[in-house]
C-alpha cells in the first residue's frame, strides 16, 4: 500500500533573469529567498527557492535561469498557472493595491470554485493567481516572512492550487485519479478541481481541457510540479509503484534539501518530494538565501561554479 500524497510540495518555473525575478518575489510579492543554489543537473544555471519564513514544504516557488533559453509559448499540455495562498480576502485587496503601485499586470479580484482569487503575471509572462484562505480548510499553510516588506497578516504563506491544461483531458483525469489518488471534488465543463491529502488550497489541482495551441517550454513557463510525500520510505514505495505500473521514471534522486522522484504523464513532468531534510541544514535562519549554497557533492566544484554563474547580491540581513 503506497502512502497518499500530502499536498503540493513546490513548483519550478523558468525565468530569463534571476535578478529581476528575485526582486519581484522578495520586494513585490514578499516571499523569502530561502536558498540560492545551482541546478544540480546543469551547474551553469541558478536554482532559486522562494518560500515562507522557514522554507517549509508546500510553500516554495523555485526558478531555473537557463542561459540562452528561448521565451516559452503559451498553450495546452503544460502547467499553466501557479497558485499562491494569502490569509483572507483583505489580503487580496492589499495585493491588488500593491500590484497597482508596482505596475504588475493583473486581472482584478475574481471568483473561482467559490473562492476569491487574484490572477497576475510577472514581466516574463509567467502566470500566477493568489487564493484567499478566507473559508479554507485542509493542508496547513506556512509562516509568513517575518522581515519581509509585506505585513505578516497579509503576506503570501504557501502554494495554492496548481493549474494544468491538457488536450487529452479524460486520459489525464484518469491518471490523476488512478495513479495519484486525487479526488475530483468539482466538475464543470472542461475543468475539474481535484483534492490531494487533506485538501484545501494547499492540496488541490485544477485540470483544464484545451485542444488548441500547443505550448513550448522556455522562460515564462513552468518546468515541473512536485507533490509532497512524507519520507524516504514513502518515496521508495512510489518508485516501486511506478515500476509496477510500467511508468518510466528517474529513480530515487537525493537533492540534499529533499529526496525526489520524477516521471512524465503525457507532457507534464511530475516530481514527488520528501518533506525533509529542508533548507535550514546548511545556513542559519538569519541569513537564508544570502550566499551560494551547494550540496556536499558539488562543494569541491565551488570555485568553478562561482566562475561560471553571474554573481548577484541577495544580502538582506544587514
Amino acid at each position: 500500500m503506497t502512502e497518499e500524497l500530502i499536498g503540493i510540495h513546490h513548483v519550478t518555473a523558468m525565468t530569463d533573469n534571476a535578478m529581476r525575478n528575485y526582486a519581484f518575489f522578495t520586494d513585490v510579492l514578499g516571499m523569502r529567498l530561502v536558498k540560492k543554489t545551482v541546478n544540480q543537473d546543469d551547474i551553469h544555471t541558478y536554482h532559486t527557492f522562494f518560500a515562507d519564513d522557514m522554507g517549509s514544504p508546500g510553500t516554495d516557488m523555485t526558478f531555473f535561469d537557463f542561459p540562452n533559453n528561448p521565451k516559452g509559448v503559451r498553450g495546452t499540455n503544460a502547467i499553466s498557472r501557479t497558485g499562491l495562498r494569502v490569509p483572507d480576502d483583505a489580503a487580496l485587496e492589499y495585493y491588488l493595491e500593491r500590484f497597482k503601485e508596482f505596475n504588475v499586470k493583473n486581472e482584478g479580484i475574481q471568483e473561482l470554485f467559490g473562492k476569491k482569487v487574484l490572477p497576475f503575471e510577472e514581466a516574463d509572462g509567467q502566470r500566477y493567481q493568489l487564493f484567499s484562505d478566507e473559508h479554507n480548510k485542509g493542508v496547513a499553510p506556512g509562516k509568513p516572512w517575518k522581515n519581509g516588506p509585506v505585513p505578516e497578516e497579509k503576506a503570501i504563506y504557501g502554494l495554492g492550487p496548481v493549474e494544468i491544461t491538457v488536450s487529452y483531458y479524460e486520459d489525464f483525469k484518469q491518471a490523476l485519479t488512478d495513479i495519484y489518488g486525487m479526488v475530483p471534488i468539482i466538475e464543470e465543463e472542461a475543468v475539474t478541481l481535484f483534492s490531494i491529502g487533506e485538501g484545501g488550497n494547499g492540496g488541490q489541482v485544477i485540470l483544464r481541457k484545451d485542444e488548441t495551441t500547443q505550448s513550448a517550454q522556455g522562460y515564462g513557463e513552468v518546468h515541473h510540479v512536485s507533490f509532497r510525500v512524507k519520507d524516504h520510505e514513502t518515496i521508495k514505495q512510489w518508485e516501486a509503484k511506478y515500476n509496477e505500473l510500467g511508468l518510466g521514471h528517474s529513480g530515487h534522486v537525493d537533492r540534499f534539501y529533499f529526496e525526489a522522484l520524477y516521471t512524465r504523464i503525457g507532457h507534464i513532468l511530475i516530481e514527488l518530494s520528501t518533506d525533509g531534510p529542508g533548507f535550514m541544514g546548511d545556513e542559519p535562519y538569519e541569513t537564508l538565501g544570502e550566499s551560494l549554497s551547494l550540496p556536499p557533492f558539488l562543494e569541491e566544484k565551488r570555485d568553478y561554479i562561482e566562475s561560471q554563474i553571474r554573481p548577484f547580491d541577495t544580502t538582506r540581513s544587514n
